[in-house]
């Protein structure tokens, strides 16, 4: 098999995922890292918005976009999606909420398949950075405005008003000839 054969075995991921280590341990080591995350993804799944700690989000959304993105390339017939359904939910009722719910809600998605929002930080406290995690197509009010106005900006009123001199001039020039 060359690579572009075995690249279309794998489903190809829709966020850069970033390679550099994250700076979040925990005491039972990298098994409890993994169940940490286990977690994380579980709760995403559950609730489809969660905050956390910044890096904690981006981790975890990495696994959960490779979850989605294997139920629907293979669906739920497919025994080693199955499995790994089950590893990473760890309710068995998130998994039918997976492949009943998630996946035709996700799958003419072109984007990827969860956001993650920078959230404030609570002052005092630890400065650790916050973040949102959701999954798209939630019921949850979204956190960012669409076509949100800026007319009334300064530096876009500034403009304005320099234009509005400009056409002023123009047409005044324009008369006297």
């Amino acid at each position: 098999m060359n690579q572009a054969e075995i690249r279309k075995l794998i489903p190809a991921l829709r966020v850069a995922i970033q390679p550099k280590h994250r700076k979040f341990g925990n005491p039972k080591g990298p098994e409890g890292r993994l169940l940490k995350m286990r977690a994380t993804v579980t709760d995403l799944v559950k609730n489809e918005r969660i905050e956390l700690n910044y890096n904690r989000a981006d981790e975890a959304r990495g696994y959960a976009e490779r979850l989605i993105a294997e139920a629907i390339k293979y669906g739920d017939c497919h025994r080693p999606t199955m499995e790994m359904a089950s590893y990473w939910l760890e309710e068995k009722q998130l998994v039918h909420k997976l492949f009943k719910v998630l996946v035709p809600r996700l799958k003419d998605t072109r984007e990827s398949y969860t956001r993650i929002h920078k959230a404030p930080n609570v002052y005092p406290g630890p400065f650790l950075e916050k973040a949102v995690l959701e999954l798209r197509g939630n019921p949850f009010p979204p956190l960012e405005e669409k076509n949100k106005s800026t007319r009334n900006w300064l530096h876009n009123i500034l403009l304005e008003e320099a234009r509005r001199e400009r056409t002023q001039k123009k047409h005044a020039g324009g008369s006297q000839e």
